[in-house]
């Protein structure tokens, strides 16, 4: 804000010019309070001026609605709905998100800051106000090969380069690195607490003296707890605890029971992923609000965690409460129970109605990060296995989260030690083709709890390095898979009696769909009827989502990357193979 508008605002508020909107009639959501409380909003510039009684160029008639300060997202990777940040932008407003914090993490692992940059631009193009936080692990960890890397001296340089477009240090996923003082993550974490910037957390499963010492290297949050006891020692170490509700991990219906009047303060709601169905049936934020409210949560208390929690944890001192200075970002709702969005404002213009998007929907060329599938040295061959023992490790799907188990399992093979598929037993291949710098690797594993009897499944989405994944119940109908990916510069595919029934192309970084939200929801709808119809995937599973984890190795228990089977729990390397008597039990 310059001084002319800074002065003018002054003006407004003091009650010497009008305002160029009032607001009048609504029960307005004092988040510093916890009262709800009546009078006229007026705005200036896109700014509130203050709440009293005040005159203006315009006036909105808001009797029968609460007015909140717009919802904020503190966690969330929009390339995980498969959406561009503009089309994300076209569904989250709708829903009362007016602010979301944003890790490019996915499209810097491909594309480097050149997939940021193209972020930002993008970001340009939105009335969605995004934040964006540098990634911390291009790639996660040593143990895959991403399409980038950066170090201490690239997130310095960025900090230097973006500034203010980017607000800290994203996830700190290397969580073992942290607790063992990992000279390059210390580095990083060093970079970011000389510039006085934010640190995200991701520590699932740590505890004890571990979690002391990662909250002891400057780790402000965490969206990464399993259990009650989990979040309330992170906000008892001074953290902000992350309630996570998306597609893929749902947390907040287990962990809301935890939250009460004497720690809400220190908790946010965030979605991490929220694909474009789960918006369209579910909402945003709006619908996690709806879950807070329903698990006892007192529903300003609930807005407060989605508002001003938010705008404190992450230093956003312009948004996050309806107050004299804050950006004019507000939500219109008929009642705190059911938070049925009417419409939305965002810097004092109104951008939604009756869940519509107003404005015009303008993309940036993706280009630059659009060529990003260069695969080499593949064939059928390069899934066989070579085992000498029969006795296997499992990566065991298990349902509702990323979590995945290590089951020991004695299996078929074929006379050159090979797996041999069998449809009474519910293991078939998984693969991890490399796709970015043509290394030629091919990490194979055996996957269980898939469900899958008479075909392949592929995605070029895999957490986090985004190598190509593939599972299957034959080498050729997987190799099928992984060339129609190819074909298409990223995106899904299924095949089933060895030929593809279907393909949904991500040409953007192999990663995002140039379709519009509600063809691409079409599409995925079409696939995951056929996946489960034809394929005979579980239906408790979502067959593409379930796949881009299992490369995911950060997130207990196997994974599986390009270099191999990896033990999150050991962090390391593994054998497929199983001979301990102990692994056995």
């Amino acid at each position: 804000m310059n001084k002319e508008k800074l002065k003018n605002l002054i003006d407004v508020a003091a009650g010497r010019k009008p305002a160029d909107i009032v607001i009048t009639g609504a029960k307005i959501i004092d988040v510093f309070s916890g009262n709800v409380i009546t009078g006229d909003i007026a705005v200036a510039d896109g700014y509130i001026a203050g709440i009293g009684e005040y005159s203006g160029e315009k006036t909105i008639d808001a009797r029968g609605y609460y007015v909140s300060p717009g919802f904020i997202d503190s966690h969330i990777h929009i390339e995980s709905s498969y959406m561009t940040p503009e089309e994300f932008g076209r569904l989250s407003v709708p829903c009362g998100t007016t602010t979301i914090i944003a890790d490019p993490h996915e499209i810097v692992n491909v594309c480097g800051v050149e997939g940021l940059k193209y972020m930002c631009e993008a970001a340009e193009n939105t009335a969605l106000d995004i934040r964006y936080m540098v990634p911390s692990c291009v790639p996660s960890t040593p143990f895959e090969n991403a399409g980038a890397v950066l170090n201490a001296e690239d997130i310095k340089k960025i900090f230097e380069d973006f500034g203010d477009g980017v607000l800290g240090l994203a996830e700190f996923m290397n969580a073992v690195g942290v607790v063992n003082n990992d000279d390059e993550c210390i580095n990083k974490i060093m970079a970011a607490r000389e510039d006085r910037r934010v640190i995200d957390g991701h520590s699932p499963g740590l505890v004890g003296k571990g979690l002391n010492a990662y909250m002891a290297a400057g780790i402000k949050t965490d969206h990464e707890c399993s259990t009650i006891q989990e979040m309330k020692q992170r906000i008892s170490g001074g953290m902000y605890v992350l309630l996570r509700q998306g597609s893929a991990c749902q947390d907040l219906e287990r962990l809301a029971s935890g939250v009460d009047e004497s720690n809400y303060r220190r908790v946010l709601l965030c979605s991490d992923d929220r694909q474009v169905h789960t918006i369209f049936t579910e909402g945003h934020i709006d619908g996690l609000l709806r879950i807070c409210v329903k698990k006892g949560i007192e529903p300003v208390n609930a807005i407060r965690m989605a508002t001003l929690n938010a705008a404190e944890c992450f230093n956003l001192d312009d948004v996050g409460s309806i107050s004299p200075g804050k950006r004019a970002n507000l939500v219109f709702f008929n009642n705190l129970r059911d938070f049925n969005v009417s419409s939305v404002m965002i810097d004092g213009r109104m951008v939604a109605k009756n869940h519509k998007y107003l404005e015009e929907v303008k993309r940036v060329d993706p280009s630059a990060v659009a060529s990003s599938v260069h695969v080499k040295d593949f064939s059928a061959d390069r899934f066989k296995l070579k085992l000498k023992s029969n006795k296997v490790k499992v990566i065991d799907v298990m349902i509702g989260g990323v979590l995945t188990g290590k089951d020991i399992n004695k299996i078929e093979l074929t006379k050159d030690g090979d797996f041999k598929y069998n449809k009474k037993v519910d293991i078939v291949k998984l693969a991890v083709v490399e796709r970015h710098k043509g290394l030629g690797n091919v990490g194979v594993a055996l996957l269980g709890g898939y469900g899958i009897k008479d075909g392949a499944c592929a995605i070029s989405v895999a957490h986090d390095s985004h190598n190509i994944i593939v599972a299957g119940t034959d080498d050729k109908y997987m190799e099928t898979a992984v060339n129609e990916i190819i074909r298409m510069k990223g995106g899904m595919t299924l095949v089933h009696k060895g030929e593809v029934i279907s393909s949904i192309p991500l040409p953007i970084a192999g990663l995002m769909t140039d379709m519009d939200a509600e063809s691409f929801d079409r599409l995925l709808g079409e696939a995951h009827i056929l996946a489960h119809k034809k394929l005979k995937i579980h239906d408790s599973v979502e067959p593409f989502m379930t796949l881009c984890f299992m490369s995911l190795p950060v997130i207990p228990k196997l994974k599986l990357t390009d270099m191999g089977l990896f033990d999150v729990e050991t962090f390391s390397f593994t054998s497929i193979e199983s001979g301990s008597e102990e692994e056995e039990a």
